[in-house]
């Protein structure tokens, strides 16, 4: 989570392109995230996750 005087200025996308970068170097098969739908725009638009089916249990 990027501070509230810090939104809006880019930190958080860059934050993200530097955790990608880093698990291809680490040669990661994946980059995942979870978010509240409210942020869809922010991962999907800005970060370039794409959108994916999936499924999960809670243990």
């Amino acid at each position: 989570m990027v501070a509230r005087h810090c939104r809006a200025k880019g930190v958080g996308s860059r934050l993200v392109a530097i955790a990608a970068d880093e698990a291809r170097a680490a040669k990661c098969a994946w980059l995942h995230v979870d978010f509240e739908d409210h942020l869809r725009p922010f991962h999907l638009d800005a970060c370039g996750f794409k959108e994916t089916t999936a499924g999960l249990i809670a243990p």
